[in-house]
């Protein structure tokens, strides 16, 4: 869902706050996202809180500097400049290049998709996916973010957050997307409780019910849980103990990678 644009607080009556133009801007930013890659101006208006006059002026000026594109049906999406400002972020792109080629290996055995994911208030964003052919796809392309709850990246970030975070995600709305999505809050405490347990998250059908999710945490230098890494394949042809030996090895390796001077301790394989 779209933001509210931030506004600016004048003397007086509260009710005498206006947007501020930052703000105005970032709504239109927001009111794009992995189900509304694009939209036409009246829907960016409706989504970003604004008039009509003032989203059209400032898709004008996005269109202009390229943080927004048009098409040939008058429809807006994301522009390439905003791709290019994004891999500057030294949390996505040193993670990203450290884990690509771990990601690549796992996408090659696996021929399932497989996702680094990494927490953003309380939603997880993809910095790096790797979609595979299958009957039924999910969205997974660079930038996308979900809920915490439904996907296993999330679900693990979850689990290993801070209590404040987790009650945060608990008492707000859990939103549905198959029936097998978790939207009970004392079982999805249960879930998260065994995930910090095994330091696995397996999840079956949580957005498509064909699909099952295995996913593990990535640590830092540090040992904090930096990121996750995924593999969904169909549940069907799923093993997830052996899915689960090969995302700690990758998540090993991509550790190792982000200080290569530092030996980590051996872990033993989750058992699941």
């Amino acid at each position: 869902m779209a933001v509210v644009p931030e506004v600016e607080t004048t003397a007086g009556d509260p009710a005498d706050r206006r947007p501020t133009a930052a703000g105005k801007v970032l709504a239109v930013l927001d009111a794009f996202g992995p189900r509304h890659r694009t939209l036409s101006l009246s829907e960016i208006s409706r989504r970003a809180g604004l008039t009509l006059p003032t989203a059209h002026r400032l898709v004008r000026e996005l269109l202009g500097w390229g943080a927004l594109e048009r098409d040939d049906e008058g429809r807006y999406s994301v522009g390439l400049r905003l791709l290019e400002l994004s891999a500057l972020a030294p949390r996505g792109l040193e993670l990203r290049e450290a884990a690509f080629p771990y990601l690549q290996d796992l996408h090659q055995i696996t021929r399932g998709n497989v996702h680094l994911g990494v927490r953003d208030g309380v939603e997880v964003v993809y910095v790096e996916a790797i979609r595979a052919r299958v009957r039924n796809p999910v969205s997974s392309r660079v930038g996308d973010r979900w809920p915490m709850h439904v996907t296993g990246t999330g679900l693990v970030l979850l689990a290993f957050a801070d209590s404040d975070l987790q009650e945060q995600v608990l008492d707000s709305p859990l939103e549905r997307f198959s029936p097998l999505t978790v939207v009970d809050p004392a079982e999805l405490r249960r879930k998260l409780a065994q995930i910090r347990h095994t330091g696995v998250a397996v999840a079956r059908g949580q957005i498509t019910l064909p699909d099952m999710v295995v996913a593990v945490p990535v640590h830092s230098p540090r040992g904090e849980v930096i990121a996750s890494i995924s593999v969904v394949v169909e549940t069907a042809e799923a093993r997830p103990r052996e899915l689960t030996a090969l995302l700690t090895q990758a998540s090993r390796a991509i550790a190792r990678g982000l200080d290569p001077g530092r030996r980590l301790p051996l872990r033993p394989v989750p058992q699941l």
